[in-house]
């Protein structure tokens, strides 16, 4: 679900303040992820389920074996937040220097070497549309996709210029079992779960 404001440019103005302060506030009362995006707040109202958190886990420690001892593949929070762009987010995975997370609030997105998102079942548009966006304009470099539906995913890269505003450049396509390369790491994709197929359930 997405809670739009009736102000679209809320970057540095009254409004993302507004809507931060409201991300805050609900955060560990209700269920689900809050986040905000270009068009207002994402309420992402499924908590996440098996799949979803083995993915992430595995992605985690698959990340930290190939990288060096000084970059981790960060989940939880803080966020990630663009205060000029009025964007926050929470990826599944971040990857980061650790030297970067000795911060008070949230983390600055130039210090994320890579977002790494596993694809909501119940809100796919959030992870392969508008994250797709946000990621780029944030400066995050490298941008990764897992998605449980399909047994497939993407990592773009290359931010360009565009008339829209940043965007990637380049998309690689691979399909589970594949190995993919994250910015400078290659890992499995080997035994990564899928959603159950509701109509077999």
């Amino acid at each position: 679900m997405t809670i739009a404001p009736d102000d679209a440019q809320h970057g540095s103005s009254h409004v993302y303040q507004a809507m931060r302060h409201f991300v805050q506030s609900m955060d560990d009362t209700l269920p689900g992820k809050f986040e905000i995006t270009k068009e207002g707040i994402v309420h992402d109202m499924m908590a996440p389920i098996g799949p979803h958190e083995l993915t992430v886990l595995r992605l985690r420690k698959r990340l930290e074996k190939a990288m060096p001892e000084e970059i981790v593949a960060h989940t939880g929070e803080p966020d990630v937040e663009g205060e000029a762009e009025g964007i926050m987010r929470r990826p599944d995975v971040m990857v980061i220097a650790e030297a970067d997370m000795e911060v008070e609030g949230a983390f600055d997105p130039l210090t994320i070497h890579a977002a790494v998102e596993v694809v909501s079942r119940s809100n796919p548009d959030n992870d392969w549309v508008t994250k797709m966006r946000d990621y780029p304009l944030l400066g995050i470099p490298v941008y990764a996709v897992f998605d449980p539906r399909s047994g497939e995913g993407a990592v773009l890269t290359d931010i360009h210029s565009t008339p829209d505003g940043p965007r990637y450049a380049t998309r690689k396509d691979f399909v589970y079992g594949e190995d993919v390369t994250i910015a400078d790491w290659t890992i499995s994709t080997e035994d990564l779960p899928r959603y159950p197929d509701p109509e077999k359930g």
